[in-house]
């Protein structure tokens, strides 16, 4: 089984940057993929970034060019650099995994962590 922590999350004013981390408990197979996805109150669900066994990475739209998603194997943690921070990033963050393929079919997430951008 797999156990995914995310941690980071807080307050932050308009333009400024923040870094969840996600820790994985358990193995992951040699493919599979990882991500981020967030939501925010009376709106769907929409996966921010992900990365894949082979280093591939998708990025939403909405946070292309400001949020960099990345895995260190090394130390079994997921990270989502996100810089230039809008109030619409507000949100709960999800840290997901799909443990032994890179079809990002999440089958397993994270308690969420709070986001929340303001001035």
């Amino acid at each position: 089984e797999v156990i995914l922590v995310e941690s980071g999350g807080g307050s932050a004013q308009p333009g400024e940057s923040l870094r969840l981390s996600c820790a994985v408990s358990g193995n992951l197979y040699n493919r599979y993929c990882m991500g981020w996805s967030r939501q925010a109150p009376g709106k769907e669900r929409e996966v921010a970034a992900t990365i894949d066994s082979d280093g591939y990475r998708s990025i939403a739209d909405s946070v292309n060019g400001r949020f960099t998603i990345s895995y260190d194997n090394a130390e079994k943690t997921l990270y989502l650099q996100m810089n230039s921070l809008k109030p619409e990033d507000t949100a709960m963050y999800y840290c997901a995994a799909d443990v032994k393929d890179r079809l990002c079919q999440f089958g397993y997430w994270g308690q969420g962590t709070q986001v929340t951008v303001s001035s």
